[in-house]
């Protein structure tokens, strides 16, 4: 591989005799992951039904694993059913090491195609609030589908710029994660598009939009929040020189030591004469360990004042209070009709208790899609079946992973089967996979056209 020259001449400069060592991770094959879904199934259950060969732990995340590249997991129908979250490895540790409780409001700013959104939603454990925004409205697309597929209910995605976000959510957030656009460093081994858009955005360019972000996102946090910043780039001047430039500009901020584990080392802010707190930081680096690379940094706001946030409540109503809808839920499901949800254009949301209103700006989901107000009737929606166990429907058609049907479902076919008439949820050894209609020894395929299985 052709490094830039540029890029060459600095990482000598840096690693100085690990350079040699750094140069030969080059030649290791790519490192493939996936992450457990525990809102849908634990890692005892999961040691169980593991369809994968050749598996072993990711050192610094706990649902994380490594697979064989000649294996093809987002070919299994498992994945389909949302179980797991194919994600590289460093990139694991950012959702790993900012540390979420229940209930938590979480913004994950920089969130596309959601694998830091997913990994708060499982710690989240469907408490709490998660805000995953991205400015692209293509990315933000992609973002939406892997959340559904994740089964996350109490989150909402945007499509917004931080500086919009911020006037609107001003000290309201207890956690946000920042995962910056970078120079992509450590992105090379796995792209050559991202060698060749680093001589296009460079680390001064990228510098100026991750001031901006972190400003704003400064801005959002509560008192004593915190904040984690990542990068996937290895520039000094995107990890520590940013977190310097950014702790003598907001001194109310004191960086929170991680301790490293599996590889990971310490920061170096001797590179860029920042702060020596700044230590507390975190690389990973593909000749230390297992993973592309990766710089992560807490954060944490140590303002006392009684900051209140001056957001507002939006208003929402229950299930019960759409007849067609309450009929339905009531009929198929075992969910509570004091659920909250909002209507939108005949659409319903199942939201937050208390959902903040975020009206003006631009929202992809205002919480889980369970369906839709057509005529006088409720016709439910995808992301409905993925939100729940197997236990919350009361009409199931339950098949093993290996069964011909499962594939034929999920590439949209029509299924010959006799079920009483109506809607059941197809699971695969007990986990839902997507809605079906009975009607006359047949199944009427609901899967997402989208969504379908190709080849």
């Amino acid at each position: 591989m052709k490094l830039p020259l540029a890029f060459e001449s600095r990482m000598k400069n840096l690693l100085k005799e690990e350079y040699e060592d750094y140069l030969k991770s080059y030649d290791l094959p790519k490192y493939q992951g996936f992450r457990v879904n525990t809102l849908k199934i634990s890692l005892e259950e999961w040691e169980q039904i593991v369809p994968f060969q050749a598996v072993k732990k990711v050192p610094w995340c706990n649902e994380g694993f490594y697979y064989d590249e000649v294996e093809r997991p987002a070919k299994h129908p498992y994945y389909y059913a949302g179980l797991f979250y194919i994600q590289e490895p460093s990139a694991m540790a950012p959702g790993e090491y900012i540390p979420i409780k229940p209930g938590d409001k979480v913004l994950d700013l920089c969130a596309a195609p959601g694998g830091k959104s997913t990994q708060i939603a499982a710690r989240l454990a469907q408490t709490g609030l998660l805000v995953s925004n991205d400015i692209s409205a293509t990315r933000a697309k992609g973002l939406l589908k892997n959340i559904e597929n994740f089964g996350a209910r109490n989150v909402i995605i945007t499509n917004e710029t931080p500086e919009r976000l911020a006037n609107r959510c001003p000290a309201y957030f207890d956690k946000i994660l920042i995962d910056a656009p970078c120079s992509g460093e450590g992105m090379f081994r796995k792209s050559e598009e991202a060698m060749k858009n680093w001589e296009t955005y460079t680390p001064e360019y990228c510098c100026n939009l991750q001031r901006d972000i972190l400003e704003y996102a400064a801005h959002m946090l509560k008192p004593s929040g915190m904040l984690l910043y990542s990068t996937c780039t290895f520039s000094p001047e995107e990890n520590e020189g940013m977190i310097n430039e950014f702790l003598t500009k907001y001194p109310e901020f004191k960086v929170v030591p991680l301790v490293p584990k599996g590889g990971i080392l310490k920061a170096h802010p001797e590179w860029v004469q920042a702060k020596n707190e700044i230590e507390g930081a975190l690389r990973l680096w593909p000749h230390h360990l297992e993973g592309e690379g990766h710089f992560v940094c807490l954060l944490q706001k140590q303002d006392r004042r009684d900051t209140i946030s001056t957001i507002k409540w939006t208003s929402k109503k229950r299930i019960k209070d759409y007849k067609d809808a309450a009929e339905f839920i009531k009929m198929y499901t075992y969910i509570d009709l004091e659920t909250p949800v909002q209507e939108i254009n005949n659409k319903l949301y199942l939201v937050a208790e208390d959902i903040p209103d975020l009206s003006g700006l631009r929202i992809v989901r205002s919480g889980l899609l369970i369906g839709e107000l057509k005529n006088k009737r409720f016709e439910p929606y995808h992301a409905l079946a993925l939100a729940y166990p197997q236990s919350m429907f009361k009409q199931v058609i339950n098949m093993k992973s290996d069964d011909a049907n499962v594939i034929r479902y999920l590439k949209g076919e029509t299924l010959l089967y006799e079920a009483q008439k109506g809607y059941h949820v197809i699971c695969i050894d007990g986990y839902p996979l997507g809605w079906v209609k009975a009607h006359n020894s047949s199944l009427k395929n609901q899967y997402p056209p989208s969504w379908r299985m190709m080849g």
